[in-house]
């Protein structure tokens, strides 16, 4: 709740004006700052090549299946598979191989030797630098297409049961770690007296153990939902100890181990700390508290920063940091929130200074929350055609528009803070009194007075809590806390979603690759012309280069040379490179082999993604004598 300055009476006109336009220049410009472009972001891995290509029909059978992808990814055994028409493994079931080079992600298998005519899938899987997986299949033909058994599996990696399960407990631990880390704050910054509270007490043990638990069910579940899909699987050590040696699984045992000091924590914030009288020994105390819970804080929101979105991409040294003040943010002011709604609803004793408190904390969280999440869209998003066209943008729009919300039914809540009073509770003598009759007559039962002074407790907490719903000012406060916890719940959810969903970017630059299962990107021959001086004796030239079919996936590229007389021209060395500067890929090296006089040839010559790439052609003449020309050419 409230979002707006922190002052302590009714805010006049001029507040919620002024409020509603800072919220309009705040969306205006995230919106804004998406057009400023960037460098690539990758998120989630995405194939943008292969060899064959999707669909291609090829003369006789190759030695290898390669394929290309956006970013580095983690493979095993079986992360690329190539069926035969029968279904029967036409691989060599070897470790895919490693063939990447420079930005270019590409890994390859060896086919059998003798592969008769037909058509072929090529069925791949592997986990994303963000730790998501990823997977597809697709087919090519061998002489001419036939008839196939082998069925595109219709099922994603992370789906099915297991997926499904996956998610549940991703939501669970960031619902868990809002209630944990926000919980504790609220105690310690807002409403020390709190911490003898019975409900708050369970608000922030119950996210502590939702948090574990859900952590818990990620770290078994790894194996199965990276892998086969099955939940027999969890209990498979090898396939555990694999997931220990991954970045998501180390982020897990790492939460888990700040898990167990967090639980030190709240047994201090419940015990030690809530006994304590003396005001200057607890002062001491809750500085100790907040420096200690805000490491721990800190260190669990870092291991999300650490595995997913944040940990990948552009400027990852400057989005781990920023995702964890946006995770901690996040935390402040939505479990603050729900804390705040339980004392509201669940506690007599709250009073309006603790609430007013909170509405500072409220307003800083909003402020971390609006610069972080500028950035973070900067980075994931960086377009209109990503924001609008991509599931992740369209997430985006509503994640804004959700907190457009928040904030002003938060504004109401500022308006009935403003106006909240602390009544006294009125005394009954004949209730808090005890009849001396009655007194002497249990001064010799110790457990007939204990069970009177429960009495007068329950008594007393009733009164209280009759005063209390009686006013209208606190019950308007509680309806709308309420509301905004609503909202908050849903903010919640479309905030995980994101965090599962491949960024739009990413999206965009994947769509001008060659995507598995799709048809080949359209293109035509390449055919470029260059002329050369290498200064030396019969140093003129020129360069005549093919590329066919010229599109993104594998090429063949001819290269001839021709001297100033128009004949062949032999040359000591020829070496090519192509670069992408638009998309920062390359220099991507060709080496050519010599076929003839003047001639030289490169298969199987991979284009990542569509563009206007940048040919490099270096020419040597003597042993002093070389040149390097460049001309762009439109591919894919």
């Amino acid at each position: 709740m409230s979002a707006t300055a922190p002052d302590a009476g009714p805010s006049p006109i001029r507040r919620p004006l002024a409020a509603a336009a800072l919220l309009a220049a705040l969306v205006s410009l995230v919106f804004g700052l998406l057009l400023a472009g960037a460098g690539p972001a990758s998120a989630h891995a995405a194939l943008t090549g292969s060899d064959p290509a999707d669909g291609a029909v090829v003369d006789s059978a190759p030695q290898e299946v390669t394929l290309s992808f956006s970013e580095a990814i983690a493979v095993g055994d079986d992360s690329i598979r190539v069926l035969d028409p029968s279904g029967k493994r036409a691989d060599t079931e070897a470790e895919p191989k490693d063939l990447s080079e420079g930005s270019t992600v590409r890994y390859g298998v060896a086919l059998h030797s003798g592969l008769p005519d037909g058509t072929y899938t090529v069925a791949w899987q592997a986990i994303s630098a963000d730790s998501h997986p990823i997977s597809g299949a697709f087919t090519f033909s061998i002489g001419a297409p036939s008839d196939t058994t082998v069925a595109l599996p219709s099922q994603e990696a992370g789906g099915g049961p297991v997926g499904v399960v996956y998610d549940i407990a991703r939501y669970a631990a960031y619902g868990g770690f809002v209630l944990l880390v926000g919980g504790s704050a609220f105690v310690l910054v807002c409403w020390r007296g709190g911490a003898t509270a019975l409900p708050m007490q369970r608000l922030v043990v119950r996210g502590w153990l939702t948090l574990t638990a859900a952590t818990l069910v990620m770290l078994l579940l790894r194996n199965p939902y990276t892998g086969s899909g099955k939940f027999a699987d969890a209990f498979d050590l090898a396939g555990l100890q694999s997931v220990l040696d991954t970045k998501p699984g180390a982020a897990l045992v790492s939460r888990l181990l700040l898990l167990g000091a967090a639980a030190l924590f709240i047994a201090v914030l419940f015990g030690t700390y809530a006994r304590r009288e003396d005001e200057r020994e607890k002062k001491d105390l809750t500085f100790g508290l907040a420096v200690g819970g805000g490491v721990v804080a800190t260190g669990i929101a870092a291991t999300w920063a650490m595995s997913e979105h944040a940990s990948t991409g552009i400027q990852a040294n400057i989005a781990m940091p920023v995702d964890v003040l946006h995770l901690l943010a996040v935390a402040a002011w939505l479990g603050g929130l729900s804390s705040l709604l339980v004392a509201l609803y669940r506690t007599p004793d709250i009073g309006s200074a603790a609430v007013r408190r909170f509405s500072t904390v409220a307003f800083s969280s909003v402020v971390v929350l609006a610069a972080t999440g500028i950035y973070q869209s900067w980075r994931q998003v960086g377009s209109w055609s990503a924001l609008t066209g991509t599931r992740y943008g369209q997430l985006l729009i509503l994640k804004v528009a959700l907190i457009a919300v928040l904030l002003a039914v938060a504004w109401f809540s500022r308006r009935w803070t403003g106006r909240l009073t602390d009544p006294a509770v009125a005394s009954d003598d004949a209730a808090e009194e005890e009849p001396e009759s009655e007194s002497e007559s249990v001064s010799a039962d110790p457990e007939r007075a204990a069970q009177l002074a429960r009495q007068r407790a329950a008594l007393t907490a009733t009164k209280k809590k009759r005063i209390r719903d009686a006013d209208p000012q606190r019950s308007g406060l509680r309806r709308s806390v309420l509301a905004e916890a609503a909202v908050a719940v849903v903010l919640l959810a479309v905030t995980t979603m994101l965090t599962s969903t491949e960024p739009g970017r990413t999206e965009e630059e994947a769509a001008g690759g060659t995507p598995a299962a799709s048809a080949p990107a359209a293109g035509g021959p390449v055919n470029l012309k260059m002329p050369f001086d290498t200064g030396g004796q019969n140093g003129k030239g020129t360069v005549r280069i093919d590329i066919e079919p010229g599109r993104t996936g594998s090429n063949d590229l001819h290269v001839w040379i021709d001297g100033s007389d128009g004949k062949p021209m032999d040359v000591p060395e020829l070496k090519l490179a192509l670069t992408l500067e638009s998309k920062d890929i390359g220099p991507l090296p060709v080496v050519p082999d010599r076929l003839a006089e003047g001639h030289w040839s490169a298969s199987a010559v991979q284009i990542p993604m569509a563009g206007d790439w940048k040919i490099d052609v270096t020419v040597r003449t003597s042993d002093i004598d070389q040149v390097t020309i460049d001309k762009n050419a439109k591919i894919g």
